[in-house]
């Protein structure tokens, strides 16, 4: 009698639990990574128009002498120009004065990550804070 051993291919149970268990440990170290990366870009498109609005804020002031209280006066002076897209997304507030002051801008429905996440640039310090920001909102 010969007694053969057959031999069997393939992946114990045990085997494809552990392969799961480790994708799932993975998958919830770089889940927040992600989010917070995706937020962050959101909040690129705001930081930018935030940054050129600060600039183009300083430059009407040099010009008229007084600061602007909303976008739509740099864009009649001619010193900005705000893409309908970005404006569909985000709405800006200015309250910029002598000191410093800041530039706040609040998400709508239209913006992917949703609505009502507020980006805030403190002219004092030069700093962003708020959605998409380290430290979060």
């Amino acid at each position: 009698m010969n007694l053969k051993r057959k031999s069997k291919s393939g992946f114990t149970m045990i085997e494809i639990m552990v392969v799961v268990v480790i994708v799932a440990i993975l998958a919830v170290i770089a889940l927040p990574t992600y989010l917070n990366y995706v937020k962050s870009s959101y909040a690129s498109e705001a930081r930018t128009v935030m940054s050129n609005i600060n600039n183009a804020s300083k430059m009407y002031y040099q010009t008229k002498g007084e600061w602007p209280s909303e976008v739509d006066q740099l864009e009649r002076a001619g010193q900005l120009d705000v893409s309908r897209s970005t404006k569909t997304k985000w709405s800006f507030r200015i309250e910029l004065n002598d000191e410093g002051g800041r530039i706040t801008a609040t998400s709508s429905e239209d913006m992917s990550g949703g609505a009502g996440h507020e980006v805030v640039y403190d002219a004092d310090i030069g700093r962003f804070t708020g959605y998409g920001s380290p430290e979060g909102e």
